[in-house]
């Protein structure tokens, strides 16, 4: 649905976007991450057709976000970090106008869908201006949903909201999952992880990881690890995991806690579990343990480029 090959996207001796490739399939939310300047608001701006990139290639559903763009503007929405509304305006005029400029044919049921959609028929006579946070944010949404879109471009759609109204506008982004085709971008990383199937993240403009927070742990770490908790203690026990087929390493914590690490593509919880058992020591827990994205990001993102041209990202 999304196709970016070797995009690119210089502004003067500096390159915002350097040869970035990806491809979002139909009905995935993904989250596009980076650290400030790192070419992410660029890049949705050239999804969008709003700049035309130095060199490489954009598509949406099959059409060239350049050559063109208004069929590309036809299937997607898009809700900027900023949303332009106009305060003075009611909620349900502002998306009749906004359904006008986008030569929606049915403008009063189209703007009726968008507003069940993000739950805010309520508010539909009140001005904009008079609306809280949250539910701007709604309406922000509910323009880039008002003419029945393919694919979403959200640059941070939970930014400035407080926890309550974070948690509504996540779960509305939630609802839409396998309807529509999502790029989300934000700095809230445990959003990600509650959102998204996948993750893409971008450093000085180039991608530098692209999978699901879970895969990208285990690629980062080396292998993939296994926390138990177990009754018991002692070189035995400890010699009994390392003879496990597959078990690289053990690490001993505290209050019977045990960290093991196995080679990524194996599975090797049933075999611990009876290791453990059959030795006589009581198992009372056992569980995967990830890489925290935070962790992963900022392993990926180290040394933070300073932002010249680009304030916004």
């Amino acid at each position: 649905m999304i196709d970016v090959e070797g995009l690119t996207k210089i502004y003067g001796p500096r390159a915002a976007v350097q040869d970035l490739t990806f491809h979002v399939e139909k009905g995935e939310i993904v989250g596009f991450l980076g650290p400030n300047g790192a070419g992410k608001t660029t890049t949705m701006r050239m999804l969008t057709g709003y700049l035309p990139p130095t060199d490489g290639r954009a598509s949406i559903a099959g059409f060239d976000t350049f050559s063109q763009s208004l069929d590309v503007r036809k299937r997607i929405g898009y809700m900027p970090e900023t949303v332009p509304l106009y305060p003075e305006m009611a909620v349900a005029d502002y998306l009749d106008f906004m359904a006008a400029l986008r030569h929606v044919p049915d403008r009063k049921a189209a703007v009726q869908r968008a507003m069940q959609v993000t739950h805010i028929e309520d508010r539909a006579r009140m001005n904009i201006g008079k609306l809280s946070k949250g539910f701007r944010q709604r309406v922000g949404l509910a323009q880039a949903l008002v003419h029945d879109p393919d694919v979403l471009i959200l640059d941070e759609p939970t930014i400035g909201l407080d926890p309550r109204q974070i948690i509504e506008v996540r779960e509305l982004i939630k609802s839409l999952a396998g309807q529509r085709t999502i790029l989300l971008s934000t700095h809230i990383l445990p959003e990600v992880e509650q959102i998204c199937t996948r993750v893409l993240i971008i450093h000085r403009g180039k991608l530098v990881a692209e999978d699901t927070p879970q895969n990208l742990g285990a690629r980062l770490h080396g292998s993939a690890r296994i926390g138990l908790q177990i009754a018991g203690d002692g070189p035995a026990l400890q010699k009994a995991l390392v003879a496990v087929p597959g078990v690289l390493s053990v690490e001993t914590g505290e209050n019977g806690r045990y960290q093991v690490s196995v080679a990524s593509d194996q599975d090797v919880r049933a075999q611990l579990a009876a290791a453990v058992v059959n030795g006589g020591w009581g198992l009372l827990e056992l569980a995967p343990v990830g890489m925290s994205l935070e962790e992963i990001f900022l392993q990926l993102t180290k040394e933070e480029p300073v932002a010249a041209e680009e304030q916004t990202d």
